[in-house]
């Protein structure tokens, strides 16, 4: 798989550059590959839930567990030179085991299939290392969408910066998915995946997902929109 930290960002703008351009000693920078863009989708949560932290496992003070393979999802944001970003908030957004979606347009006409305790959305605010974690479960496919995926979103200062997806590494829908299928770039579709790996001796096989988050230099500039109530 390759090194989302370490490869050039060479081919981002290669094709912008006169000949000239290549005869200029240290020009390319050892820059982070940018993580690429992808649709928010249609289930954004209309109505945030009132525990929206960092752990969708477990709803509040209840003691029944959601169902799925626990996973512990975790990375750091930085910017393109690799320095980490501070106070910068992710949000994820899955559907449950049962491929239902925290949002009524999903989970009202599959009531009776929802998994009331899953939490579906969470939300992390990173620290001077750019850090975030999430206790959350393994991703399912979803009707219309084979590969398992995990929705994110990343927020500084009232602005939306990226919204993209996290795929399982080598699942074998990946190829079967519309919107994996849509990352024409090879070195783009394994910079939107992660790995799942068994975590040793877990007494209930849970799973470690890394992901680092990498933005460009410049943010989006759109104000912040309000999603309430809002389907797309």
């Amino acid at each position: 798989m390759t090194d989302r930290r370490f490869v050039t960002n060479r081919r981002r703008f290669v094709g912008a550059l006169s000949a000239s351009y290549f005869l200029t000693p240290g020009l390319f920078a050892e820059d982070l590959l940018l993580t690429p863009r992808l649709t928010e989708g249609p289930f954004y949560p209309d109505k945030l839930p009132l525990d929206k932290d960092n752990d969708l496992i477990v709803i509040n003070d209840s003691t029944t567990p959601a169902v799925g393979e626990i996973t512990h999802l975790s990375g750091k944001i930085l910017d393109a030179g690799g320095r980490p970003i501070k106070d910068a908030t992710i949000e994820i957004w899955q559907c449950d085991a049962n491929a239902v979606y925290l949002h009524t347009a999903d989970s009202v006409p599959k009531a009776a299939q929802r998994d009331k305790n899953f939490q579906g959305f969470g939300h992390f605010t990173t620290g001077s290392a750019g850090e975030y974690r999430f206790r959350t479960i393994k991703p399912v496919p979803y009707p219309g969408r084979p590969a398992p995926h995990i929705h994110f979103m990343i927020k500084k200062g009232g602005r939306e910066l990226l919204t993209s997806q996290i795929f399982i590494a080598g699942h074998q829908n990946n190829a079967r998915d519309g919107v994996f299928r849509g990352l024409r770039d090879i070195v783009d579709a394994e910079l939107v995946q992660a790995e799942f790996k068994p975590i040793k001796e877990s007494n209930p096989g849970e799973f470690a997902a890394n992901f680092d988050i990498v933005l460009g230099q410049t943010p989006d500039d759109r104000a912040l929109p309000s999603r309430v109530g809002s389907n797309s």
